[in-house]
Parts: structure tokens; C-alpha cells; sequence
């Protein structure tokens, strides 16, 4: 049984918020995504899709950032709230 609480960045609702749990993939991606804010600890809120479902629009560090699914597949988040 896969616990709910533990879902990829991509896979999450808009207005669901939760906490940065992991960040996987390679050096690189990882590299990439911790520029961008997206850290171990880190809160974030999915404010959006966008009309076709990629890219998405997510709140993190007080500041508004747009990824793509492929790389929002690689930030494991523990959802906290709605």
C-alpha cells in the first residue's frame, strides 16, 4: 500500500501544499532544481496548470516558479495541507 501522504510535485492539485522530502535524479537535475528553490525542507504550494497540463506554476520561497512535468517528477513532497 503506497502512502498518500508522499506524492511527486507533478502529481499534486492545485492548492495542495506541502514540504520538499527529496530531490532525486541526477547531479545535474538536482543541481538545476536547487537553483530554482526546490531544496529538502523547502514549503510549496501548486497555485496551477497550465490549460494543457504542462507546465505547472508552484509557490515556493515566496516567489512564483514554472516547471515542467518531467522535471517536477523528481521532487518527492510530503503533502501538509490544502
Amino acid at each position: 500500500m503506497q502512502d498518500e501522504r508522499f506524492v511527486m510535485l507533478g502529481e499534486m492539485r492545485p492548492g495542495d501544499e506541502g514540504k520538499i522530502v527529496e530531490v532525486r535524479g541526477s547531479r545535474d537535475v538536482r543541481k538545476k532544481l536547487a537553483d530554482m528553490g526546490l531544496v529538502k525542507g523547502a514549503r510549496v504550494r501548486v497555485v496551477r496548470y497550465s490549460p494543457l497540463g504542462d507546465p505547472i506554476e508552484v509557490r515556493v520561497r515566496n516567489y512564483n516558479l514554472t516547471l515542467r512535468k518531467d522535471e517536477a517528477k523528481f521532487v518527492l513532497v510530503e503533502v501538509v495541507g490544502k
